[in-house]
């Protein structure tokens, strides 16, 4: 019976270690700059320090990245319209939330 209660003790920080983080501007600017994401399916995506980005799926499409307060933000041309995320951590996964609560995650590649 002692077992099963230490398990049930040690049971919320296993959980805890596991759930994603938001990140502040500063740590999602830490985080993605100079990095490379994979999405899956041969998906990924560069994170340059001077804020220009490339997503590669089937060829590659150039846009720029920005923070804005604790948001990552994007600009694909030819639109002129940023779009915002708040951005999540869990180990080496990184997940961006639309503001409709969608959600896609890339692994950061060593």
């Amino acid at each position: 019976m002692r077992r099963f209660a230490l398990i049930l003790a040690l049971w919320p920080g296993f959980l805890a270690a596991e759930e994603f983080r938001t990140l502040t501007g500063d740590e999602i600017l830490s985080v993605l700059t100079g990095q490379k994401l994979d999405y899956g399916e041969g998906i990924s995506q560069t994170f340059d320090d001077t804020m220009l980005t490339q997503y590669f799926s089937g060829g590659p499409s150039a846009g720029r990245w920005a923070v804005q307060g604790d948001r990552y933000c994007s600009l694909w041309p030819p639109s002129d319209l940023w779009a915002c995320y708040d951005v999540q951590q869990r180990d080496d996964v990184i997940r961006f939330i639309d503001d409709n609560g969608g959600t896609t995650d890339g692994t950061i590649v060593e």
